[in-house]
């Protein structure tokens, strides 16, 4: 990884590719949307660690491409000037590369997951690539020496320009962003537990007691 210092000075000719770099992914690709967490690389698994190879590298380049946006900047600004303000022209830069159609109000297909004709609604970037984005780019500035507390793509302004987007794209693409709750397995001994518990509740055992068989002696 390379230090705040070497991307800050590396060349400024790489800028479109890097670009093209964040705007060519799709949902598919990226590593938990917006997690810092990624499969370890001691990982026995071949899988876990292509998957971690990939999560670095592309965190390279999306930090590389942040620092050529602001070597770029008019005025260029420095990474210990850059706060979430920026962070958000960011973002908003990045959406005249987007590739998913996002319907105004006025839009017939308005809440159509699934527009039956083309409309003249804008491309912008998707909600999940841009929230995958800032979770990379918050990992990498710790990573190369930024403080958490002075973090900016961990600031409000850009978590709450999430969700908004997040928002806005799910009303207008028809699309639910809600992640599903996954009941979590019971643990082995409350397993082992559960039938013992059950009998006790039985109705048999509390005020319905079996008669005794005919002839038999009260």
């Amino acid at each position: 990884m390379d230090s705040i210092q070497e991307f800050m000075d590396s060349d400024n000719s790489n800028t479109c590719n890097l670009t093209n770099s964040i705007i060519n992914n799709n949902n598919n690709n990226l590593v938990g949307s917006g997690s810092n967490s990624f499969g370890s690389s001691n990982s026995p698994s071949g899988s876990s660690t292509n998957t971690s190879s990939r999560y670095e590298n592309q965190k390279r380049r999306d930090w590389n491409t942040f620092g050529q946006y602001l070597k770029n900047h008019r005025p260029p600004l420095s990474l210990s000037r850059c706060s979430g303000a920026h962070v958000l022209e960011f973002l908003r830069y990045l959406d005249q590369f987007g590739k998913t159609k996002v319907h105004t109000p006025i839009c017939p297909f308005y809440g159509h997951p699934n527009p039956p004709a083309p409309c003249p609604c804008p491309l912008r970037q998707a909600w999940g690539s841009l929230d995958a984005l800032i979770g990379r780019l918050r990992a990498a500035f710790e990573e190369n020496g930024g403080k958490p507390d002075t973090n900016p793509f961990g600031a409000r302004a850009v978590r709450l320009y999430l969700r908004e987007v997040r928002d806005l794209q799910s009303k207008a693409r028809g699309i639910s962003y809600e992640k599903k709750k996954r009941k979590r397995p019971l643990p082995q001994q409350q397993q082992q537990q559960q039938p013992q518990s059950m009998s006790l509740s039985s109705p048999f055992n509390h005020h319905h007691q079996l008669p005794p068989p005919s002839g038999a002696t009260q």
